[in-house]
């Protein structure tokens, strides 16, 4: 092993963690995705060293993007973390933020099949989604294979989700993050994503950007999980 190959491919890890773009077309580190993709001893030492952070990297359109592997208390939120930098206190709460994510995720991009992402999703699109998942499982949990574990979880996000009005009184033009209506606890959400640099916002459309679209072509997959798996129907009996 070179010591120079050893740096590239440490410089090039770097540069992924602290958020600065590798790619072929953009950034100041043109020459390092050069090098990532043309010398393969940088290519595998790139992927040893990510794999031991416990970091998953993904390329899409002529870039290179990380995220934290599951449970990595380095570069990833805990459930107690998430809490906090969301604003919300219970842990039903965290899990109707996640709920939304999901559906956020699907609003772009269905399936790997076709590989097309929508343009943009809004705040209303996501309502509308959420409320249509929660309403199609609630009313089907006889078809699904739930233990009693995710039964009553799905009926708390409902209960907890249909108790909400869709916007809160004291929303006029511009939807504000709340927990006070279906509309606020999407904006949360959406603040929390912009600020892990996943989206372009104008006019309350949210347009996703290339860090976005890898991990959601990621989870589609590799990473899917029970969620999609009975969102999905792959998960009914």
């Amino acid at each position: 092993m070179e010591n120079r190959n050893l740096d590239k491919a440490l410089d090039i890890v770097s540069k992924l963690i602290i958020g600065e773009d590798v790619h072929r077309n953009q950034g100041n580190n043109i020459a390092l995705y050069e090098e990532y993709t043309s010398n393969a001893e940088i290519f595998e030492l790139v992927q040893t060293i990510v794999k031991k952070m416990n970091l998953s990297l993904y390329e899409y359109s002529y870039g290179l993007y990380i995220t934290a592997g599951e449970n990595n208390r380095v570069f990833g939120f805990t459930n107690e973390e998430l809490k906090k930098v969301l604003g919300i206190k219970l842990n039903r709460e965290l899990y109707l933020c996640y709920f939304i994510i999901y559906n956020i995720i699907t609003g772009f991009y269905s399936d790997s099949d076709t590989y097309t992402f929508v343009e943009y999703v809004r705040i209303e699109d996501i309502i509308h989604s959420v409320d249509s998942s929660l309403s199609n499982i609630i009313s089907n949990l006889e078809v699904y294979v739930l233990n009693e574990a995710e039964e009553n979880s799905f009926k708390t996000l409902a209960l907890l989700w249909e108790d909400m009005p869709i916007v809160s009184g004291e929303e006029n033009t511009q939807t504000r993050a709340s927990r006070n209506s279906k509309a606020g606890y999407v904006k949360v959400v959406f603040n929390f994503l912009l600020s892990q640099d996943l989206f372009i916002e104008s006019e309350e459309r949210y347009y996703p950007k290339d860090r976005l679209k890898a991990l959601i072509e990621n989870y589609f997959e590799d990473n899917a999980g029970r969620l999609h798996q009975i969102l999905s129907g792959k998960g009914e009996s």
